[in-house]
């Protein structure tokens, strides 16, 4: 039996691997999301998401240290607030939830990268992610009006202290009214994570009962990417770049790494968010013992990085910055 000369096994002798490894998950490049509720006076955990906790502003400060600690640098903050309204009034008080927390992580850890979500799906009544009315097409969110909600979002979150701002509402234009609204109010230096691709996922489920966010009728479907359509995907996140983007967002992530890849290649910056739905099925399916949790995450998140990912948001991310310690 003639063999090739080129044996592909012999790069693979346990002692050899670590040498030719070709991806590697870093503790810079983990996102944690933090979910900041203005009603509560301790933490509470969030039965969706085994692990996850809704904080009060009273320990933002305590939480950013762990984090500091662990090795991580960056949030990504999301609010629940005292109040909602049809035109989400509370997500630009100065004094907001996320304002405070903003403040609260900064007094405590400087250095901490905050990135906030702008959004208002959390802070209006009717759970939609902007200004709703009626169209040709019925009640739906209007594009619009909801720039000018958006505009006052940043700003108010820029003003407190935020180093990146991230708008998921995916209105046609935000980026380019956000970046007009940022400089014009003296913030230039702010950075736009913008949530350039976000798709109409099932694996947003459980997001909604952390963030309180669920909608009371219709769907996201006006807004959001259907799933189905990686053209489309693409240009949403060309013209956010073209609009002044520092940062672009694949959300859901780990569906969608052909699309991650793709917008890869417009040279910006990528951020993944492995999202809530990812999360709970990981944990779910290793609770019951279907698959092993530490190998399973880990498999994950290497391949969201290995398609080209950047910046990875990941709710394992406090376990995965303990796992990379115990490895050095």
């Amino acid at each position: 039996m003639v063999f090739p000369v080129r044996r592909m096994r012999r790069a693979r002798i346990k002692a050899i691997q670590p040498i030719l490894r070709q991806t590697r998950i870093t503790h810079e490049d983990l996102v944690v999301p933090l979910f900041v509720d203005h009603n509560l006076k301790k933490a509470s955990p969030i039965a969706s998401m085994p692990g996850q906790f809704r904080y009060p502003i009273s320990e933002m400060g305590a939480i950013a240290e762990e984090i500091r600690d662990s090795g991580l640098r960056a949030v990504l903050l999301f609010g629940i607030p005292k109040h909602k309204d049809e035109r989400a009034t509370g997500a630009y008080e100065e004094n907001g939830v996320v304002q405070e927390a903003i403040r609260s992580v900064k007094r405590a850890v400087p250095e901490m990268v905050v990135i906030t979500d702008v959004c208002a799906c959390e802070y209006t009544d009717h759970g939609h992610c902007g200004i709703i009315g009626k169209t040709r097409r019925g009640i739906d969110l209007l594009n619009d009006p909801s720039l000018e909600l958006m505009d006052r979002i940043a700003v108010s979150h820029a003003e407190a202290g935020a180093d990146i701002v991230a708008p998921s509402c995916m209105l046609d234009g935000m980026v380019s009214s956000l970046r007009s609204a940022l400089d014009g109010a003296g913030s230039s230096e702010t950075l736009i994570m913008s949530y350039s691709t976000k798709f109409a996922s099932a694996f947003y489920g459980p997001f909604r009962e952390a963030a309180d966010s669920g909608y009371s009728f219709g769907d996201r479907t006006s807004y959001q990417i259907n799933p189905a359509n990686r053209r489309e995907a693409f240009l949403e996140s060309e013209l956010d770049a073209g609009e002044g983007a520092d940062i672009l967002m694949v959300k859901p992530a780990g569906f969608y790494l052909d699309v991650l890849a793709e917008i890869a290649t417009l040279g910006l910056p990528v951020a993944a968010y492995q999202v809530s739905g990812e999360y709970a099925m990981i944990k779910a399916a290793a609770e019951r013992g279907w698959i092993r949790e530490k190998e399973a995450i880990l498999e994950s998140l290497i391949c969201i990085k290995r398609a080209g990912a950047d910046i990875i948001i990941s709710y394992f991310a406090r376990d995965v910055a303990g796992w990379l310690v115990e490895e050095q």
